[in-house]
């Protein structure tokens, strides 16, 4: 079934990993379990927090409502939320059994206790440390590289659990240096659909209900509606409408859990929504549906490898191209053509900024979605980017490796420009 060299495990388990529930958007979800951790160590509700964040976490909570709060919005109040009323086992479901009683709780928290945001200059562009004080007492909580990657846990002094955190790859996963385009094809084409089949029909469930959700409901700037009533209800923008209907809920305080990719619910939304309104179209089987959002997810986990969780370059182009690969799947089962889709796809939308997460994060993965369609249309007339068009190398694997040269190295300077430019932003 596969080479000797090929362990179809891996890729399952990395499905797994990465494929994983969320309510909210997890930096502030990342926060919120944070405090969560830090009052289950600590054993009372403190009086005093200190949180330090990167740049990067900063730039993401600064604009986004934090679910089952009362829309609040911000660094104490994901913290707050969760010391008052988190359950650190639920994880980047945290804050999912809050009631209304406790959001009071929170708001009141919120008023009295001192909260203090510092920005940590760090070396990983994912990097938390919340200590919370009770009179003599304190607890100190790390999260570094990934949104539930605790690190160090120290109570007076005690340091109950401590990982020494080298580089942006120590976060706690099964090793993504095994992917690439061919192995990822090979696992796509011979996997058993049983192995994955809990996964993704999971991520499809819970993706399409908040996409749902979207749709009928006023959140954020309506931008799946906004195309849906613009441009009709042709199977390309429903495709845009659905993923970006997803994100209008969950950046603008929808309580629905999303099935996340790469760190991300945005990123999870974009590889998975726009494949399944095509295998609707195509009338695809479920086996092959299953397939080509297997295809999608691994190939959005393995540019967003390259690139780190959080960084300036918008992670729904990576998930974008990765739709459009899983697209590309679905009407040809053809690699090459997959392959050159993807290139394609990241050779359009590759300038597209993260700053943070809010609004306007639907319309940037409509952008991007739409990016996935035209470099897979572009393909299959021949039509293609070739190497030594801008950024463009020859072979699937050097467009990915410049992908992540771009997002990790070049843009350093403009993610702090970013954070700036939001820091001196009035809301």
């Amino acid at each position: 079934m596969c080479n000797t060299d090929f362990n179809a495990k891996i890729f399952t388990d990395i499905l797994k990993e990465e494929l994983v529930p969320a309510m909210g958007c997890t930096e502030p979800i990342a926060l919120a379990y944070a405090g969560a951790k830090a009052r289950e160590v600590l054993g009372e509700i403190p009086e005093k927090v200190i949180v330090e964040a990167s740049g990067s976490i900063i730039k993401n909570v600064k604009s986004v409502i934090v679910p089952n709060t009362g829309n609040l919005k911000g660094i104490p109040a994901a913290v707050s939320a969760g010391i008052v009323a988190g359950n650190a086992d639920k994880k980047l479901e945290v804050l999912s059994d809050i009631n209304d009683s406790e959001i009071k709780e929170i708001a009141d928290f919120l008023s009295s206790a001192e909260i203090e945001v510092k920005h940590l200059k760090s070396d990983f562009n994912f990097d938390i440390i919340l200590t919370a004080f009770k009179q003599e007492s304190y607890t100190k909580i790390r999260i570094a590289n990934a949104h539930t990657n605790i690190v160090l846990v120290e109570k007076n002094g005690e340091k109950l659990l401590e990982n020494k955190v080298r580089c942006e790859s120590d976060e706690g996963f099964t090793d993504r240096s095994i992917l690439s385009g061919e192995k990822i094809w090979q696992y796509i084409t011979t996997v058993d659909i049983e192995e994955i089949k809990p996964t993704i029909k999971r991520q499809i469930e819970y993706n399409t209900a908040i996409a749902n959700e979207g749709l009928k409901g006023d959140y954020g700037a309506s931008i799946g509606k906004v195309i849906l009533n613009a441009y009709g209800d042709n199977v390309r923008d429903r495709a845009k409408a659905m993923a970006a209907a997803g994100s209008d809920a969950r950046m603008n305080g929808c309580e629905l859990p999303v099935i996340i990719n790469s760190g991300s619910g945005n990123q999870g939304i974009t590889c998975s929504l726009p494949v399944v309104e095509y295998a609707k179209e195509l009338n695809s089987t479920t086996e092959k549906l299953y397939r080509a959002l297997a295809l999608s997810n691994l190939i959005a986990i393995h540019i967003k490898s390259g690139i780190g969780r959080l960084s300036a370059y918008c992670g729904a182009v990576s998930a974008g191209a990765a739709a459009g690969a899983g697209i590309a799947y679905l009407y040809t089962e053809d690699y090459s053509t997959v392959m050159h889709t993807v290139v394609n796809a990241l050779s359009i939308v590759s300038g597209i900024i993260c700053d943070g997460a809010k609004a306007s994060c639907a319309a940037k993965i409509a952008s991007s979605v739409d990016a996935g369609i035209l470099g897979f249309d572009m393909y299959r007339q021949g039509r293609e980017f070739v190497s030594g068009d801008g950024i463009v190398a020859k072979g699937f694997e050097a467009n990915v490796k410049n992908i992540g040269r771009l997002g990790k190295t070049g843009m350093k300077t403009t993610d702090a420009e970013i954070l700036n430019m939001m820091l001196d932003t009035e809301n």
